[in-house]
């Protein structure tokens, strides 16, 4: 029963064929990508603990090194099922691609394993031939939040409806719960400033409420000053649901100018150069999720909490059965229903990361030590990374 049921999701990808392969970013993107970070000098291995087939072939084969683990690692450009398919021959995954064919025989791997235990601990022996000088940095001083950040469990919200206080996060957060707000009384509803984690300086920028016209003014100017003066900045994200359309003519002006305010907040935070952490504590819906570079402006590093949600709209939130349709339509109420239930599914923090759109599902109490971490690999990028016209050739294995 296993064999028709693989070979009937290899002919599915093959049906998908047109979302999946010829886009710029679908399909061998991720082999061009792979090709010029090697000849950006950035290290890549690759450990094989599963099945790697058909492109998924190609990613441990173009890595500098790459781990393969006995008994479950296997690599090949058409499984058993396809090969039974097309010749009839009935062969074994390990006899197909498995560990020793291609550590003893194709070359494709470099190190065979026993056990994943012993695959890891060959990952770390490679990376200790990496040859890379950074600069060891003093250990620096810092306090801990005057609030713990277990509270944090505590203060996740819940009801998007009503926005919390983004004060009583970040006093879990950051060091010594100090931090240096920037226009405190103008434009509320986001709070932006600065403030240390673990001794490393930030720019903070965090919903406070519905983005205003007022907010984003602040929020653009703010950004502006972290990238003048070459500060990360982190963004959390907790959008307000979005309010109800304008029925009068003040409304509508009131909410032409906020649009044009987002927009020239979402210019400058795609523009800004410095290092961007992402991290949604609530709710992310539509336009204003751009303007708090959201997924799509490409931030350095985007955590969830698990009680978060990303959409364009808030399912709870979308038309009702009386708005779209009148008493003679028929089996509408189903099919509303039924996209309800596909919005809220899709709008999990869960949904998001198994589909790897972001950097993982965090522990609210985690998200200090996480932004910490995260900080210190940023920093390291300038020892690592090489402009373009310094690119030397990459390592090709075969």
């Amino acid at each position: 029963m296993e064999e028709p049921l693989a070979l009937n999701e290899q002919v599915l990808l093959l049906d998908q064929q047109a979302e999946l392969f010829p886009d710029q970013f679908h399909g061998g993107r991720i082999f061009y990508n792979e090709a010029v970070m090697s000849a950006m000098r950035l290290t890549q291995v690759a450990v094989v603990c599963g099945s790697c087939t058909a492109g998924g072939a190609y990613v441990p084969t173009m890595a500098q090194e790459t781990v393969i683990v006995d008994k479950i690692g296997t690599m090949f450009l058409a499984g058993p099922p396809l090969v039974k398919a097309a010749t009839g021959e009935d062969i074994l995954p390990e006899e197909l691609g498995g560990a020793k064919l291609h550590s003893e025989v194709s070359g494709c791997v470099d190190h065979f394993a026993s056990s994943e235990k012993e695959a890891y601990e060959c990952v770390r022996n490679i990376f200790a031939t990496l040859n890379y000088e950074i600069p060891t940095e003093d250990t620096l001083d810092y306090d801990s939040p005057l609030y713990s950040p277990d509270e944090l469990l505590g203060l996740a919200p819940k009801d998007y409806r009503h926005t919390l206080h983004i004060k009583l996060i970040l006093s879990r957060i950051i060091d010594g719960s100090r931090f240096q707000e920037f226009r405190a009384n103008y434009g509320t509803t986001l709070v932006t400033g600065f403030a240390y984690i673990e001794g490393q300086l930030i720019g903070v920028v965090a919903n406070n409420g519905e983005l205003t016209h007022d907010a984003s003014v602040k929020g653009c100017h703010f950004v502006q000053l972290c990238n003048q003066r070459n500060i990360p900045i982190l963004f959390i994200l907790n959008t307000a649901p979005q309010p109800a359309d304008p029925v009068s003519f003040a409304q509508a002006e009131n909410h032409s100018n906020k649009l044009k305010a987002q927009a020239s907040m979402m210019a400058t935070v795609a523009c800004a150069t410095v290092p961007k952490i992402t991290l949604v504590i609530g709710g992310c819906y539509g336009n204003e999720s751009y303007a708090m570079c959201g997924r799509s402006f490409d931030p350095n590093f985007l955590f969830l909490w698990p009680n978060a949600r990303i959409a364009l709209v808030d399912s709870r939130h979308s038309p009702t059965y009386s708005q779209i349709c009148d008493d003679n339509c028929t089996g509408a109420g189903t099919q509303l229903k039924q996209l309800k239930e596909k919005l809220e599914e899709e709008s999990t923090a869960f949904y998001s990361s198994a589909r790897v759109w972001d950097d993982g599902v965090i522990l609210p109490q985690n998200s200090r030590k996480i932004i910490a971490q995260c900080l210190r690999i940023m920093k390291q990028q300038k020892y690592l990374i090489l402009s373009p016209q310094q690119y030397a050739l990459p390592v090709i294995r075969m």
